[in-house]
């Protein structure tokens, strides 16, 4: 029992300060106090430590001798990784469903489409965000190389923190860009089997978010 209630609080830790990381509340670059955190959450080290080690493997957090635990840092080398990477593994992740995805995973596409394009974006509501997350795994749901989907959905988390942290809902719609349109348009041509368009359609979504996140980056250490 004591083992099973150690896991669920590492894991409810884990998620707290994997959400402050993503919406900026847990900025980058900063220190993460193992001490305030034990005061804050009333447990022990241990299952502190085991919840940011999660972080630490999600590549949110990086550990250093002698300097601790610290929020990873962002930068446009980083991020242009980041987005090469999940553009890549992504595009492979998607045409492997298509391939051998079943009608249980279409119903999956079609059903999360649904949810995200019913649920309100209103700065940048955890809800929205929950459905988008579900939306683009679900695409790839259908891949039976689960290797692939792990670092998919790392690179993701990555990239969320990014469009997150630097592109607020002002500047998309600034953009022009029509997101939910881009969304159905990758779902009709997975469901459909349309490989080809359906990888360019989701290779060019992918990499409109990274331009867009570019310049914002580029902005602010212009600014600072």
């Amino acid at each position: 029992m004591a083992i099973t209630r150690k896991a669920t609080l590492s894991s409810r830790i884990g998620a707290d300060l994997r959400a402050e990381i993503l919406r900026g509340s847990l900025a980058p670059g900063e220190k993460i106090n193992l001490d305030q955190l034990r005061a804050r959450y009333d447990v022990s080290i241990s299952p502190l430590r085991e919840a940011v080690a999660r972080l630490v493997a999600d590549g949110l957090v990086e550990f250093e001798d002698q300097r601790g635990y610290t929020v990873s840092p962002i930068s446009a080398a980083d991020l242009a990784d980041v987005t090469a990477l999940r553009e890549t593994l992504e595009a492979q992740a998607l045409e492997s469903s298509i391939a051998t995805g079943d009608l249980n995973w279409e119903s999956d596409v079609v059903e999360a489409l649904y949810r995200l394009n019913h649920t309100p974006r209103q700065n940048g509501a955890e809800d929205w965000e929950e459905a988008h997350t579900a939306f683009h795994l679900a695409l790839i749901s259908g891949c039976r190389r689960p290797r692939l989907l792990q670092v998919c959905t790392t690179l993701r988390l990555q990239h969320d923190r990014y469009r997150r942290v630097l592109l607020g809902d002002a500047e998309l719609a600034a953009s022009g860009r029509r997101v939910e349109e881009e969304h159905s348009a990758i779902a009709d041509a997975a469901v459909a089997r349309e490989s080809a368009r359906a990888v360019a359609l989701l290779r060019a979504h992918i990499e409109a978010t990274g331009k867009a996140l570019r310049a914002q980056l580029a902005a602010r250490m212009s600014q600072g």
